[in-house]
């Protein structure tokens, strides 16, 4: 019989909350040459010399608030997305799961996948919109790993679905868990990126000479700035949120050279202007993970509060909802 692979790819976690653990992550991460797109000596001076050791204690300790009895959110709710979809899908195809960085990995995951003689091998990493420090990465670590096999089966690689209606319906099911009326404004937080590097995606001029906020083109499609515009529009017109009632913005900044609005300083201007209730969709994160539960769901309350408002309300993330799986199951079977 003919069988298909399906390989779902996360971005990762350390093994524990530990320091040595949580070193060992974030050094396989920022020495990823897509993540911190500078010189190789370069990032490995910052990365190895400056950053890792000063970060590594310090987000241990916030990795331990993370941790639950089931370990890493993200972990725990892409192995319950894994074993729902391999129920959902027919039985000549079979789910495996990778993480781009740490456990189980790559090379690991594709080896047990080799082994098996797929006729047909589908990549699908869950991040909806394109990036290539997410996405590009995962996928190049892919490509890597197989020009090395002697057979090397039918391949396809899944890039983006920022806008497949199951996916908006999924995170749109979320949202109408929450009566959106009670809140003063609504902030769709992504995750943050250096402004050259959604620049590369250009073959001339810049992502600040295209209309990466209002629509999506032949030139922008791969924009991840504007598919994440694209992602807020559809959410923003199925539940009903005025223009001037929602902001995009993106979180996780390392310097200011970084997608703006940045999130922080939104929440923090919110609280100025008087707002006391916030509502905080994070639609480019499909498992909880540190960027939701800590960085939005405590962080950003802290900040709210300290400058007069009540309370930051986290949309959770996909999970292992159900219109998520069916989401997944659609875009394995249309290809």
């Amino acid at each position: 019989m003919n069988k298909t692979g399906v390989l779902l790819i996360n971005l990762g976690t350390p093994d524990s909350p530990s320091v040595s653990d949580v070193r060992s992550y974030l050094s396989q991460f920022l020495n990823d040459p897509r993540v911190i797109d500078i010189p190789w000596l370069a990032r490995k001076v910052l990365v190895n010399l400056i950053i890792v050791p000063f970060r590594a204690p310090k987000s241990a300790k916030i990795y331990q608030k993370l941790w639950t009895e089931n370990g890493s959110p993200l972990l725990y709710y892409s192995e319950e997305v894994k074993r729902l979809l391999q129920q959902e899908l027919p039985q000549d195809y079979q789910v495996h799961l990778a993480m781009r960085y740490k456990n189980p990995s790559i090379p690991d995951v594709l080896e047990t996948m080799r082994k098996k003689n797929y006729s047909r091998i589908i990549i699908l990493p869950m991040f909806p919109q394109y990036a290539s420090a997410s996405t590009g990465s995962a996928l190049e670590e892919v490509m890597r790993v197989m020009k090395s096999w002697w057979v090397i089966p039918e391949v396809k690689l899944i890039s983006q679905y920022y806008d497949h209606p199951t996916f908006i319906d999924a995170f749109v099911a979320r949202g109408k868990q929450y009566t959106i009326s009670d809140y003063d404004h609504v902030l769709f937080s992504y995750h943050g990126l250096p402004e050259r590097q959604v620049d590369k995606v250009y073959d001339s001029g810049h992502c600040s000479d295209h209309d990466c906020e209002q629509e999506i083109t032949h030139e922008n499609k791969f924009c991840y700035k504007a598919t994440c515009y694209a992602t807020t529009r559809l959410l923003a017109e199925k539940l009903n949120i005025p223009a001037d009632k929602y902001t995009v913005c993106f979180q996780s900044r390392l310097d200011q050279k970084w997608l703006k609005p940045f999130s922080d300083e939104v929440v923090r201007e919110c609280g100025r202007k008087g707002m006391k209730k916030l509502l905080v969709f994070s639609p480019a994160f499909t498992a909880d993970c540190l960027e939701t539960v800590i960085e939005i769901g405590d962080e950003y309350q802290e900040i709210f509060h300290e400058h007069g408002g009540e309370k930051v309300q986290l949309v959770e993330s996909l999970n292992d909802h159900p219109l998520w799986i069916r989401c997944l199951k659609d875009l394995v079977l249309a290809n």
